[in-house]
């Protein structure tokens, strides 16, 4: 078959591949068995060496599974093909389109093989994909941008994907770089099946365990295992994961990373999907999981916003503005106070005085511990970095005498603490209504205190 003739006349980068076709309807080597003036001063350029007819294709393009995978489908399957897709170790993005060509040989399938290269995305090539599965992906978008419930609508998107994939489990688990660890963000599981949430796999390892997974995406866009051509594969490059997968009994999975300019927020995936369906999935899910990474990574900025201004920078403890909103919903009744819970006020005696002689370092020094006494000791409580030296805990579920008892350990474990004094006020409220009231009264007890304090000391007194 005369290759060089039939594409001599495409103007685009064109050659032509060959695939070995096993008898067990798997593959083996995959050559470019000719190219046309453009493919060979293309690779000239890249590899600046002369292009050699019928050399394995990994000589001259990254090796690729969904690539290797694409080429199997057009060439032995006779399936026409188009992607577009990123090639991150070059920068570029890559166009392909490939076409089945009719073999002379028993044992070996060819294809055109065209592609156009570019140095940025193609908004108009991204949404290039058909009308169902553009419709997929639209749908995921409206359902992103119009909730104001990220997290149950999420999951509602983990489903949706899941059906489309039509598969045992779809999963977003993210990755916290800063803190080394992992959690499941959603999860959709079908009713049913024996797949157990992933809460019940992550542990202290796990962090460590998917930094190894980067390495065996490489440079492709995404994972993808479905028979046993690939799992040879995955057991050759990555024995320990391949084994824990098949330990669990997923027959197949498709594992995207979730990035976001260039940083890697987590991992989606599919577990048992209809492999039949593959190049849909592969197809609707780059492009999907493009708007779910922007969607993450916006969740956690006003996620990060929210906690900035909600939490005190220097203590950790609760802010004013959190505070006084919590305050305001429990008088509105937007939050609803069990019966009984109490209000103390905290305040630090002699901290302007350790300012003065040791400087404001010092100072921070006691107000953080502080914190940390009224956090360990309120554990189950809200405290609040009311302002200065003052703070204030919302707790539940004590009754006058617990309550009592952690006053005396709060200052118990203060005392272990160089110049850390406190001054303790509380009372003690039954409904929404009294929250003004009780702060008053465990304001009143707290100034009773610093009074009894300073009159005992009266060398600590403020200047």
């Amino acid at each position: 078959m005369d290759f060089e003739k039939i594409i001599s006349e495409y103007k685009t980068t064109t050659c032509v591949m060959s695939v070995e076709k096993y008898e067990d309807g798997g593959y083996g080597n995959i050559r470019i068995v000719a190219g046309n003036k453009a493919h060979c001063e293309e690779m000239e350029k890249v590899m600046h060496r002369p292009f050699i007819p019928d050399s394995p294709y990994e000589e001259y393009l990254p090796q690729n599974n969904n690539f290797e995978d694409f080429c199997y489908r057009c060439a032995i399957l006779g399936q026409p093909l188009h992607t577009y897709v990123p090639l991150p170790q070059m920068g570029l993005w890559l166009a392909i389109f490939l076409l089945p060509l009719q073999s002379d040989k028993e044992n070996v399938g060819y294809c055109i093989y065209s592609y156009d290269v570019s140095p940025e995305a193609d908004a108009e090539q991204r949404a290039d994909i058909s009308v169902e599965n553009s419709s997929a992906v639209l749908k995921t978008c409206v359902k992103l941008r119009s909730s104001d419930n990220k997290r149950e609508t999420f999951a509602e998107v983990m489903e949706d994907i899941r059906q489309i994939c039509d598969s045992d489990d779809c999963c977003i688990m993210l990755t916290d770089h800063e803190k080394k660890s992992c959690s499941s963000l959603c999860e959709a599981i079908r009713p049913g099946c024996n797949i157990q949430p992933i809460e019940a796999y992550i542990s202290e390892g796990s962090y460590e365990f998917t930094q190894t997974w980067d390495a065996v995406i490489g440079d492709s866009t995404c994972l993808i295992i479905k028979d046993e051509h690939d799992w040879d594969w995955l057991r050759s490059v990555h024995p320990v994961w391949a084994e824990s997968l098949i330990a669990n009994k997923i027959k197949s999975i498709v594992l995207f990373p979730l990035k976001y300019n260039n940083v890697l927020l987590g991992y989606l995936w599919a577990i048992n999907f209809n492999v039949e369906d593959t190049v849909k999935i592969k197809e609707t899910l780059e492009l999907t999981t493009f708007f779910v990474a922007s969607e993450i990574a916006n969740y956690q900025l006003l996620d990060r916003l929210e906690i900035m201004g909600s939490i005190d920078s220097l203590t950790g403890v609760k802010n004013r503005n959190k505070m006084n909103s919590m305050i305001d919903d429990i008088v509105s009744g937007k939050i609803s106070m069990p019966s009984p819970y109490a209000v103390v006020f905290a305040d630090l005696n002699g901290l302007k005085n350790v300012n003065d002689v040791h400087g404001h370092s010092d100072g921070d020094r006691i107000l953080k511990s502080a914190a940390e006494i009224l956090k360990k000791t309120f554990p189950e409580s809200d405290v609040f970095r009311a302002g200065g030296d003052e703070f204030m805990v919302i707790a539940t579920g004590l009754d006058e005498a617990t309550l009592e008892n952690r006053k005396n350990q709060v200052k118990e474990l203060a005392a272990a603490v160089k110049d850390l004094y406190f001054a303790i006020g509380s009372h003690l409220a039954n409904d929404n209504n009294e929250i003004l009231q009780a702060m008053r009264m465990a304001d009143q007890g707290m100034y009773s205190d610093k009074k009894e304090y300073y009159a005992n000391h009266p060398d600590r007194r403020r200047r």
